[in-house]
């Protein structure tokens, strides 16, 4: 059995996006294994670019990655003010490492990060896994609208 890894990554994750560490901070071609988690796991993130992920990493306030032995599995990220409001994104889950817990890992680990458990407003957005989150205290707001602006 390969060994499972959680890994806390820095602030704008600069191991992940510079160098593609993985666990015990080893080159892992990591930031490729992303996408490729990304690509492969969703419809949202299907065409993300390395340099689009370097961003979003870099921006980012908390990321947290699963691996199995050398393969992410995992993935998530948040953002805060870190007092009042807090945003997660990007929860993936390889889908062939689904239902193991690792998508709570993920959610539990962001939620108790220093930049998040204070703060009073989480949100998220999600197309079809409202049921998961409602497991870990999420509720349905329909008393706000979901407006957006793409470019």
């Amino acid at each position: 059995m390969k060994a499972i890894s959680l890994l806390n990554h820095s602030k704008g994750a600069l191991g992940l996006r510079f160098f593609g560490l993985g666990p015990n901070l080893k080159p892992t071609n990591g930031l490729k294994k992303l996408q490729k988690l990304l690509h492969n796991n969703t419809f949202w993130a299907k065409n993300r670019t390395i340099n689009d992920l370097k961003k979003c990493l870099a921006n980012s306030d908390v990321v947290i990655s699963i691996w199995v032995g050398n393969e992410i599995v995992g993935f998530g990220r948040a953002l805060t003010d870190g007092i009042y409001r807090g945003v997660l994104w990007d929860i993936v889950i390889d889908q062939n490492h689904q239902g193991k817990g690792f998508g709570k890992l993920i959610v539990n680990n962001l939620l108790s990060s220093k930049e998040i458990k204070s703060t009073k407003k989480i949100y998220l957005m999600t197309t079809n896994k409202k049921l998961f989150y409602s497991q870990m205290d999420f509720k349905e707001v329909t008393s706000q609208n979901l407006l957006i602006r793409e470019i």
